[in-house]
């Protein structure tokens, strides 16, 4: 798996999984869309920590510095 993520991706990807946590446990967001909102907050700190991103693969999408 090649590392498609740079640090500022990752950074907002934590953030808004962050958002979505706390929209969830305030109870601002209930039901489905709260638990839909939990399982992208999953997927995208799982993606922050490996540093790839799935859907940015086929589109051949990179925000990680260029190695010199």
């Amino acid at each position: 798996m090649k590392k498609n993520m740079g640090t500022i991706d990752k950074v907002i990807r934590i953030l808004v999984a962050v958002v979505f946590v706390v929209l969830f446990l305030t109870k601002t967001v209930t039901g489905t869309l709260g638990i839909i909102l939990l399982v992208l907050a999953a997927v995208f700190v799982l993606t922050s920590l490996v540093s790839f991103c799935p859907l940015y693969w086929p589109f051949g999408i990179s925000t990680a510095k260029k190695q010199q």
